[in-house]
């Protein structure tokens, strides 16, 4: 019975300690102005992540390019995250009906948008990058695309925190990026 006991007490001991992990969101900075786009409507595909920025765990590259991740988690799936970042961006900087994939509307959009990041990641050395390439496909019109390399400095020893904020920087950097050379 000693032994049933402790054999419990171990294992509660066990579950406690592991616990669940700490999550993190992302917020998105304040938004101070209108980009005109050419589109009344768009919808924003699922984003493409590298496996690295897709997981759960937030990562670090290091000078050497190791990524490191953290015990702190996202609060949300990442691709699904920047894709809702992006379309709530995009609709607070146009004014256009703007929803990410599955489009909940009736009317097609006029335009789709898809977005495949080489790089999103923060590096020790406080600078988190976001490098890759937009697709805009347009249903009647000229479809493009281009080539984006973003990064904003952030303080890598204030941690996991740090990295959420500049991670919502740079998308909206990114977001600002694609209206003006991408949907006009």
């Amino acid at each position: 019975m000693i032994l049933k006991n402790l054999m419990l007490a171990a294992t509660i001991g066990l579950l406690a300690a592991c616990g669940n992990p700490d999550r993190i969101a992302v917020t998105s900075p304040a938004i101070n102005e209108n980009i005109r786009i050419g589109f009344r409507s768009v919808e924003v595909k699922d984003v493409s992540l590298p496996s690295y920025a897709a997981a759960d765990e937030i990562a670090q590259q290091g000078p050497d390019g190791t990524l490191v991740t953290s015990s702190v988690l996202w609060a949300d799936a990442p691709e699904r995250a920047v894709a809702l970042e992006i379309s709530r961006n995009l609709a607070r900087l146009s004014g256009a009906r703007i929803a990410s994939e599955p489009w909940p509307f009736e009317e097609e959009p006029a335009a789709s948008l898809d977005v495949r990041f080489a790089d999103l990641v923060a590096g020790t050395d406080g600078v988190f990058r976001a490098t890759g390439q937009y697709f805009v496909g347009v249903y009647q019109g000229r479809e493009r695309s281009g080539l984006f390399d973003l990064s904003v400095a952030y303080d890598p020893a204030a941690g996991p925190a740090a990295i959420a904020q500049a991670r919502g920087r740079v998308v909206l950097d990114l977001t600002k990026f694609i209206a003006r050379n991408g949907l006009r």
